[in-house]
């Protein structure tokens, strides 16, 4: 995980329950209007991954007793974890994708508006993701996975100077690259092939060479409506679209994003299919359901959006009509730590998955309100 050069150890506060007549005084125990539905408080429990649905996705004992405890302490709103949008295997995941999960869904609703005692609203949050690999050995990547190209071979030539590489076949490139250094292989590889190599192969929303990634635009309005309806026929009381981290909306939404359709580069281009999606959900769920977004302050990574690109987003947001807006900060791919060889790279590992979840590890700032200055900012400007 990464850590500060000298980082500073930070105390945790003993907690203090608040006297009734001192949370009868606070704004964070008043009511909220949100959409069409009062929150009783303002306290709010954001969606987490708890990693207990089954590995095909069904809600799970695990799930139930996880949400009935945080229910029980009765918070004016409970997030559901990042459920998949789409009916592929994605672990332990909870997911949305088909109507076969409503039923344990359902039941999710059910023991948090009991344990609530019906105080609690109840949204899921909903998720959208891409391929994302395990790190390979170095011999399996090299003989079952690198597309040998000729700028591989012109390569070799010029790192040798052996112009006989120009014609050499597959399997000598294969057998050379395999034990060679790695230097020479990072004068071979490209950016993108020592990625795979070193980290696991990742797609990413500007690999329009791809037909999959190309439709993304034409498919995933679709997608995210119909898991909005089954969230509504489960009976939860909002969606909110995951557009954060490292997963295909916020990629979208990236600075990073060069997409040379309709939907990369400009901040015009880049926020169009994020309302696209929630119009599609909107029209789908209807102007009585709350939808809200969960999108980032700050991507965290060099060359990534910072909090003048969230403040447009944030406007446009509110002029579409979402119904709240809900502000994370990084954990991303970019700049995540290597995996063991076998894992997959996690996105929470590098300074951005730190300033996503920071500990008492910290510099002189601390770890808690690390984001209130990009807020404040964002929530200003869309006032």
């Amino acid at each position: 995980m990464w850590k500060f050069a000298r980082p500073i150890r930070h105390k945790i506060e003993e907690t203090r329950w608040p006297s009734a007549a001192e949370a009868a005084r606070s704004r964070l125990f008043s009511p909220i209007q949100i959409g069409r539905l009062e929150a009783r408080s303002r306290t709010w429990v954001p969606a987490m991954v708890p990693w207990r649905a089954t590995e095909d996705g069904f809600v799970t004992q695990q799930n139930l007793d996880w949400y009935r405890r945080f229910a029980e302490g009765r918070p004016g709103v409970l997030v559901v974890e990042a459920t998949g949008v789409r009916d592929i295997p994605s672990g332990p995941l909870l997911r949305i994708g088909d109507d076969r999960f409503i039923p344990g869904l359902r039941k999710l609703v059910d023991a948090v508006k009991e344990a609530s005692r019906g105080e609690t609203l109840l949204f899921i949050q909903i998720i959208d993701f891409l391929a994302v690999k395990r790190r390979p050995e170095r011999a399996k990547y090299l003989q079952r996975f690198l597309s040998v190209t000729d700028a591989h071979r012109e390569a070799l030539a010029a790192v040798t100077g052996l112009t006989s590489w120009r014609k050499a076949d597959d399997a000598r490139v294969r057998s050379f690259l395999e034990t060679a250094e790695d230097a020479l292989l990072e004068s071979v590889l490209s950016p993108r092939e020592l990625e795979a190599l070193n980290f696991g192969y990742r797609e990413r929303v500007t690999d329009t060479h791809l037909d999959h990634i190309a439709r993304l635009p034409q498919e995933l309005p679709g997608i995210f409506a119909a898991a909005a309806e089954r969230a509504r026929a489960a009976g939860f009381d909002g969606v909110e679209l995951h557009y954060a981290h490292a997963y295909t909306m916020a990629g979208f939404l990236s600075r990073q994003n060069n997409r040379e359709d309709d939907y990369g580069g400009s901040h015009e281009n880049r926020v169009r299919l994020p309302l696209e999606v929630f119009r599609s959900v909107r029209e789908r769920v209807g102007s009585d359901y709350v939808v809200g977004v969960r999108f980032l302050a700050d991507e965290v990574i060099e060359g990534g959006s910072r909090v003048e690109d969230a403040i447009y987003y944030g406007q446009e947001f509110a002029r579409a009509g979402f119904d709240f807006l809900s502000l994370s900060k990084g954990g991303k791919f970019e700049d995540a730590q290597q995996p063991k060889v076998g894992q997959a790279v996690y996105p929470y590992t590098g300074q951005s998955g730190y300033e996503c979840m920071p500990t008492v590890l910290s510099d002189e700032t601390g770890p808690f309100g690390r984001s209130v200055p990009l807020v404040a900012a964002i929530k200003r400007a869309v006032n």
